[in-house]
């Protein structure tokens, strides 16, 4: 990757040379594995299409990788999280503390189970649920904390494991855009009680469909998810139902696929890591934006995000520039509609840092996909953005 110049030049976006934010090639080169396992398992003599020996054989192998006690695959990250929740006990009369800002899951899959979200205040570098914050908005009938990795950097972990601790509480770590990702040599997904994935398509390690996982070091957590996912049914006796489940299965074409990909996890994630850290050593320090935190523990390059103070002027250059981005939450969630009557339930201090994150945000490509060529190309377009800017 070439070394930026000091004097960024304006780049001319040619008509259908763009950079892309989400890479339309993703699986062009697992194509004909793709197609072959659609053929073997769609014509397979036992027609097992869900919960079959290949779900069960990427189950274990994500569960080596980690050196977790249990992995559990399901349909999406949203209903890994909600399984959690349900498996950890957390019901009616019960708060968990959340972010205020991300997405909205954080704040629905608490009101599934009965409980009720208690929106906190993010740090203002990290993006990330504040403890310290968070540990203001505890009451009585707090059950548990549920910090969010967010967009490249994992939440303080080692702080929040403490602040449970101290306080007899749960810790749900919504890791689902972190996978690979490990702090103080903790892979995301291990520090709580529980933690998850989402392989939807854009994440990390995406996959052509929905999917997610549940990862926990606590096998009757595992067990209890495993059963909560298929009908509450065990697995072994089938039509026997031991709890109130839910159908949250995962299907066999998926896990044969993502168990062949998993072999390139790691280099699609180091050029990840590779691509955040030339735009960071580019773009840090130039005036009116706000870099990531450098460094590369507790780092997931799930997307690059900048704080922009004109966010929308900086945007509509990118895309002249023929620069895709993405906004991913232009409100907190207390002021969504839809959680907008729970926060008025519970006034509480203000969320300042989590406003200024929905006000300011602006994501980057930072897929695997991109070439060194594209990367200058977005790496240019903003630091001649922010240069004009400052003159």
């Amino acid at each position: 990757m070439t070394t930026t110049s000091d004097r960024p030049t304006e780049p001319t976006a040619a008509p259908g040379d763009r950079v892309p934010f989400f890479p339309p090639d993703l699986f062009h080169e697992d194509r004909d594995t793709l197609l072959r396992l659609l053929y073997e398992i769609g014509t397979g003599a036992d027609q097992k299409f869900i919960l079959g020996d290949r779900t069960r054989r990427f189950e274990d192998a994500l569960r080596e990788r980690l050196g977790a006690a249990d992995v559990v695959a399901c349909s999406s990250g949203t209903s890994a999280l909600q399984l959690v929740l349900t498996a950890l006990g957390i019901g009616a009369g019960d708060e968990v503390v959340v972010p205020a800002f991300g997405c909205a899951p954080l704040a629905a899959a608490v009101l599934h189970t009965g409980a009720v979200p208690v929106f906190g205040d993010i740090d203002p570098r990290t993006l990330t649920l504040d403890p310290a914050d968070a540990e203001t908005r505890l009451t009585g009938r707090t059950k548990a904390l549920m910090p969010a990795h967010m967009f490249s950097v994992m939440a303080d972990m080692p702080r929040f494991t403490a602040l449970a601790a101290e306080h007899g509480l749960r810790l749900v770590e919504d890791s689902a855009v972190a996978q690979g990702a490990v702090l103080d040599g903790t892979p995301a997904g291990l520090w709580g009680d529980a933690g998850l994935y989402s392989f939807v398509q854009v994440k990390s390690f995406g996959m052509p469909g929905e999917g997610g996982a549940v990862v926990t070091r606590d096998e009757e957590t595992g067990r209890t998810v495993r059963m909560l996912r298929n009908h509450g049914q065990d697995g072994v006796h089938r039509f026997l139902h031991h709890r109130i489940g839910v159908n949250s299965r995962f299907d066999e074409i998926q896990a044969a696929f993502q168990l062949h990909r998993l072999a390139g996890l790691d280099a699609r994630l180091e050029r990840r890591a590779r691509i955040a850290a030339h735009y960071t050593e580019h773009l840090a320090g130039l005036p009116g934006l706000t870099t990531p935190p450098p460094g590369t523990d507790g780092r997931c390059y799930y997307v690059y995000t900048l704080l922009a103070d004109d966010r929308d002027a900086l945007r509509d250059h990118l895309s002249a520039a023929g620069v895709d981005t993405h906004v991913y939450y232009p409100r907190t969630l207390p002021e969504q509609t839809a959680f907008a009557p729970v926060a008025a339930a519970r006034p509480g201090p203000g969320l300042p840092h989590a406003a200024d994150a929905a006000r300011r945000h602006l994501s980057l490509p930072v897929h695997h996909r991109l070439t060194d060529t594209q990367v200058e190309r977005v790496t240019d377009a903003v630091r001649a953005h922010a240069l004009r800017t400052r003159r």
